[in-house]
């Protein structure tokens, strides 16, 4: 399917697609949805949300398991000009009730609702009436994980949405692309390739929880070429005993965002897993994109990339100052995919953009980060994560590199916890793949690190705590953390 050269709303892409008939958009179990089935589906949503007196502008909520009528609802919304607030299960009844109220969503739609959805769609055949959707109407709100306080509504427009569809072009999605997809509908992780493989006509594979051999199962079975995951999903797939019993020749496309990936995974995966790794560098908000093709550059895996065409990616100090190549600040972005802003958080919104001497708006990531002499961006870690110990600026990703050396290591984070003397000092929390020692790991990654970045305790657990989409929870770390006063 040919991508028009110029903006064309997500929905028209979904009536061209249905030009392909019988061909499978949406597979999942034993469910299958062609594209004509679809696109007649969305029709009736558009309508049935029509009768219901919504129209553009207003916005609906889904919380629901992952599922065919779960992008069926959303892309009816966006048919009949509305947008949707796609919120975690996993999130309390209190917080998911805050965030519909927060959206203005004028209704919710939760499992129960999904399951009776035939019953509210008006008769097959229904035609909703013609909605004209302009580049900055909002696709959707997308909620932050709320790991670092109150969750934000980022507004999302048809634009940026565009925008991943045309980058979809660039990374090898089309009408032939069969996409696995293994994490949730709500995270945006999830939608920059669910995206682009629906707006260029491809298939969707749903697998709605996550298990390494029903994932490589999938693949197989369907000949998936493409699959967006995040970093631990790689780690267990790499990890599983039966991975080279599947046949993984068909995968064409591998991505991976949203989480520190690891230089030394990355060369896993290249070696074992036929077809290239890219992973992406960004924020929900926009605001630039870093893009690493690891297959082309395997001297590179330490960094994020360099910026994609159309990014504009610098570093800025503490003070808010343009910093030269080769310093080590704050990363910032722009790009023609930007959030319009948090929804209902003026000063949210304005604490987020940094303007350049031109008066270009950029996103600020809260990131730590420098360039290399290549333009290759490597991060050194999350500006609220950097532990101050004596003044000194301690990197978590430099320890936690140190620790993953360790044959005996699965796992490993590290967090600043108070210290008298020092204000804050690192401790690490750690997963062990075989039994060690914790003074005798604590000894040996001591020797190997420098006097102001030693590690004053460590803490073994069974896993880290992460969010849905792979991030460690540090701040719970921290308010965990059950060693002794340092």
């Amino acid at each position: 399917m040919m991508l028009p050269d110029q903006f064309t709303p997500f929905s028209d892409l979904i009536r061209a697609g249905a030009r392909q008939g019988a061909k499978p958009a949406i597979l999942c179990g034993d469910t299958v949805l062609s594209w004509a089935a679809l696109d007649a589906r969305i029709d009736r949503v558009a309508a049935a949300l029509g009768r219901e007196g919504l129209g553009k502008g207003d916005c609906i909520a889904i919380s629901a398991t992952m599922q065919p009528d779960y992008l069926v609802l959303w892309l009816g919304a966006l048919r009949a000009g509305l947008a949707v607030a796609p919120l975690p299960q996993s999130a309390t009844a209190d917080t998911i009730a805050a965030m519909v109220v927060d959206a203005d969503a004028a209704l919710f739609f939760d499992d129960a609702a999904l399951a009776d959805l035939d019953a509210w769609l008006p008769p097959p055949g229904t035609a909703p009436p013609d909605v004209a959707i302009g580049p900055d109407d909002p696709f959707n709100l997308i909620y932050s994980s709320g790991t670092t306080g109150r969750p934000k509504g980022i507004v999302q427009p048809h634009r940026q949405r565009w925008a991943h569809v045309q980058r979809g072009v660039t990374q090898g999605y089309g009408a032939d692309s069969i996409t696995l997809v293994a994490t949730p509908l709500y995270s945006n992780t999830t939608l920059v390739s669910v995206i682009p493989t629906l707006g260029l006509g491809g298939t969707l594979v749903l697998l709605p929880k996550f298990s390494v051999t029903e994932f490589l199962d999938l693949g197989q079975r369907h000949r998936a070429t493409h699959t967006m995951l995040v970093p631990v999903q790689y780690q267990r797939i790499m990890d599983h005993p039966d991975f080279d019993r599947f046949d993984v020749s068909s995968w064409q496309r591998k991505f991976c965002t949203s989480a520190p990936f690891s230089a030394a995974l990355k060369a896993r995966v290249l070696a074992r897993w036929p077809g290239g790794l890219t992973e992406y560098y960004g924020m929900t908000e926009g605001g630039g994109t870093c893009i690493l093709q690891c297959h082309a550059h395997p001297d590179k895996l330490a960094s994020v990339g360099q910026p994609a065409a159309g990014s504009d990616i610098r570093i800025i100090d503490e003070q808010g100052l343009e910093l030269p190549p080769g310093a080590t600040g704050e990363v910032v972005g722009r790009s023609p995919a930007m959030m319009t802003g948090y929804h209902k958080l003026p000063d949210a919104t304005r604490a987020a953009l940094w303007y350049s001497g031109q008066g270009e708006r950029f996103i600020r990531t809260g990131d730590i980060g420098r360039f290399d002499a290549d333009g290759f961006l490597t991060l050194l870690d999350r500006a609220k994560d950097v532990v101050i110990s004596g003044g000194f600026n301690i990197y978590p990703i430099d320890l936690e590199q140190v620790l993953m050396a360790h044959p005996a290591v699965q796992d490993a984070a590290v967090v600043g916890v108070p210290s008298a003397a020092w204000g804050e000092s690192p401790v690490a929390f750690v997963v062990l793949r075989e039994a060690v020692d914790p003074q005798a790991l604590l000894e040996w990654a001591n020797a190997r690190l420098g006097k102001t970045q030693r590690l004053v305790g460590i803490e073994v657990s069974t896993e880290l705590p992460r969010s849905e989409i792979g991030k460690v929870l540090k701040r719970q770390l921290r308010d965990g953390w059950r060693g002794a006063p340092v």
